[in-house]
């Protein structure tokens, strides 16, 4: 005769517990029933599970053996019973996000450890985009919340922070050598990095000043280490550069206007009115992760 999931359960229960009473009140059973399932359990298998030790019941070496064994069977088993239930609660089993990569990523940190704590069944597929890339996942239904650059035609969307994006060159870069304030024409004549905008639908230029030479990255991470390697000069988001900045392998460009920009990003659902209860909670664990990421940096 096979033995059974209950079976493992109450055994379990009993080593976790340190004896039969114990069990017997964390399961809501009966004594008797705890006592009579791990008989039925050590008479099928041939093998003692159980000894006494003072107050408490041990597991056999035998009995450590199979608990482990059956250990990720039970583990499988309380998972799909908590996927089960969060699917009758209306839990969504997967959610999808598109967050433009511009996000800190502490912020991103923050709301993602705050999200698991709370929707442990709900799968989370995070989607890096870049300018107008939220846009298309938003109209696609690729996504049912999105961190966007702007609020697209036809949705709404709440301000979640601003960022401020520095013209920097390495130290050793030839735009500072030149010396005085740098315009346009001096900065066109030098290689600009860029990042490509993700979306197809109506990719983006912006940020590009018209440089002669514009090499395009598509992970901001890699522009940074080309700027910092003293191979272009770039507009670079100062929460990704303060290490660099503070320990002056990047500088700041002496430009004659426009030496920061500033980009802003919004919290978008694609469905507010039918968004499901994992989505409504990512929505504000983002907003608490933004407002605490504000908050740093104003001090």
């Amino acid at each position: 005769m096979k033995t059974t999931l209950e079976q493992w359960q109450v055994l379990r229960a009993i080593v976790e517990e340190g004896g039969f009473a114990q069990a017997a009140e964390t399961l809501h059973r009966s004594q008797s029933a705890v006592s009579y399932a791990v008989a039925r359990l050590q008479e099928q298998l041939g093998v003692a599970l159980l000894r006494q030790e003072g107050r408490r019941m041990r597991l056999t070496v035998e009995g450590e053996v199979l608990l482990r064994e059956a250990g990720e069977l039970l583990r499988q088993a309380d998972s799909l019973e908590r996927r089960a239930g969060s699917l009758r609660r209306g839990w969504e089993p997967e959610l999808k996000v598109a967050m433009d990569s511009l996000l800190p990523v502490e912020v991103v940190l923050a709301a993602c450890g705050d999200f698991a704590g709370h929707c442990r069944e709900t799968r989370l597929r995070l989607h890096e985009v870049v300018m107008s890339g939220a846009d298309d996942a938003l109209y696609q239904g690729d996504a049912a919340l999105a961190v966007a650059g702007r609020v697209p035609q036809g949705f709404l969307g709440d301000w979640l922070l601003d960022a401020e994006f520095i013209a920097c060159a390495a130290p050793g870069h030839r735009l500072h050598a030149l010396g005085g304030e740098l315009d346009g024409e001096k900065l066109r004549g030098e290689v600009q990095v860029v990042l490509r905008d993700t979306g197809i639908r109506q990719p983006r230029d912006e940020g590009w000043l018209g440089a002669r030479q514009r090499w395009t990255v598509s992970q901001p991470e890699t522009g940074i280490a080309m700027v910092e390697a003293g191979l272009a000069f770039g507009w670079l988001a100062r929460h990704r550069i303060r290490r660099q900045l503070a320990e002056g392998s990047l500088k700041p460009l002496p430009l004659k206007s426009g030496a920061v920009r500033k980009a802003s990003l919004y919290l978008v659902l694609a469905e507010p009115s039918s968004a499901g209860p994992a989505c409504l909670y990512l929505a504000d664990a983002l907003r608490r992760a933004a407002a605490d990421w504000r908050s740093g940096c104003a001090q």
